[in-house]
């Protein structure tokens, strides 16, 4: 059967596939600690109640029919007043667009600033930039990071890539990692943009910026900051991204909103509208009502970080004490989001029957039937098989469930050779 050449090419899921595969295993009764997907078990993170009986009051409202194309003007009043007081950041409702969570907004950043051939730079590792640009034919340039700078990308190692670029994109915090940008790393990405901007003519395309603020309300001890508040000039070259989808556990209400130059978000709303992919309207009103309550959204943001911190914690102390105990294995402490960075540097041992594990995968699969523990390797983000690196979230796992994988883990670890 003949397909398109972009359908033909284009890459599946490392994750999904991951997450199947856990699922099948499950499914036969196998007990595992599931790391992999970047969501929440809604049963352990519901979604606020306020917000749920929100959405039912919606529905028997009869908040059915289509919503704007650019969304609900009052969840965009809602949106407008948040950015102010949570960022200090000035967008007005014609510069902010509803969309049903973020990807679509992600891609139609994409569509409406990259033309093929265009180039996009991104850090490696990062979420899903190498599937965008190969569904807008981009020239993708992945920056490689590193442990030292907790693997979020220098204003050192971009620049030498922008020169011609048409957009960078950036995320913090960030997935896969759970680290963030602070203020001074930041602030010189932003000059260097800046400086290459300078240097192209009138009729040239800028150097765009996207960045991806989506987990900005999940951090734990760190200030979150964004491009525009550290060098206003940026405000006319940034993208953001950003909704409800991971501060309220709210993966599948399916909130999401952008903001940005006013022109910008205009061409993204087009975008938007003939791909259909608004949010339920319905659910954008219950979300309007919900933030338009500041007290309600700061109890269960207290309570529901509380808690995703003391599971991420409870990783980064474990393998920190395997550390210790001289497994070859390291961890990043988690600033934001729902990840821990985590190192198993078991690649090139041998497993009890004799099976070399040549590559990350072999070592997560290897975790995955002896340990009972699913993660997911840095290769599914931009970076090589071989390097040692994995991402673990804790969203669809018990506190529990991470105590009681430890000890599996060390256990599997020790069978090596």
């Amino acid at each position: 059967m003949k397909v398109s050449k972009l359908a033909s090419a284009l890459v599946g899921s490392e994750i999904i596939k991951i997450g199947n595969e856990v699922n099948e295993m499950k499914r036969k009764g196998a007990s595992i600690a599931n790391l992999t997907i970047g969501d929440f078990d809604s049963n352990i993170y519901p979604i606020p109640t306020e917000l749920k009986a929100g959405i039912v009051d919606a529905y028997n409202a009869n908040q059915t029919n289509y919503p704007p194309a650019d969304g609900v003007l009052q969840l965009r009043e809602t949106v407008s007043e948040l950015l102010k007081d949570r960022f200090g950041l000035e967008y007005n409702t014609n510069s902010i667009l509803v969309s049903g969570g973020s990807r679509p907004l992600i891609y139609a950043t994409y569509l409406a600033l990259i033309d093929p051939g265009d180039t996009v730079v991104f850090p490696a590792p990062s979420w899903n930039n190498n599937h965008y640009c190969h569904l807008t034919s981009a020239k993708a340039i992945a920056v490689e990071t590193d442990a030292e700078h907790n693997f979020m990308p220098t204003a050192a190692q971009l620049k030498p890539h922008l020169k011609g670029a048409t957009l960078l994109a950036l995320c913090s915090p960030l997935n896969p990692t759970g680290t963030m940008f602070d203020a001074d790393s930041l602030a010189e990405i932003c000059d260097v943009v800046l400086e290459e901007n300078a240097s192209r003519g009138a009729d040239e395309k800028p150097l765009y910026l996207m960045y991806d603020q989506i987990y900005s309300l999940l951090t734990f001890g760190k200030e979150h900051v964004n491009p525009v508040s550290l060098r206003p000039a940026m405000r006319e070259f940034t993208v953001f991204v950003d909704g409800s989808s991971k501060c309220l556990a709210a993966t599948g209400v399916r909130v999401g909103w952008g903001f940005g130059p006013e022109d910008i978000v205009n061409r993204m709303k087009a975008l938007v509208g003939h791909m259909g992919a608004w949010a339920p309207k319905a659910e954008q009103v219950a979300m309007s009502n919900y933030f338009n309550n500041k007290t309600q959204v700061d109890t269960f943001l207290t309570n529901f970080k509380s808690q995703i911190q003391d599971s991420l914690n409870a990783l980064y102390n474990g393998f920190n004490e395997l550390k210790s105990e001289g497994f070859n294995v390291d961890a990043v402490e988690p600033m934001g989001a729902i990840y821990l960075t985590i190192k198993i540097d078991y690649i090139g041992k041998t497993t009890a029957d004799g099976q070399l594990l040549k590559n990350s995968a072999d070592v997560n699969f290897y975790l995955i039937k002896e340990a009972g523990a699913a993660l997911v390797p840095f290769s599914a983000f931009g970076n090589e098989h071989s390097m040692p690196w994995f991402r673990a979230s804790v969203g669809a796992c018990t506190l529990q469930d991470i105590k009681d994988m430890l000890p599996r883990i060390k256990a599997a670890l020790s069978k090596l050779k």
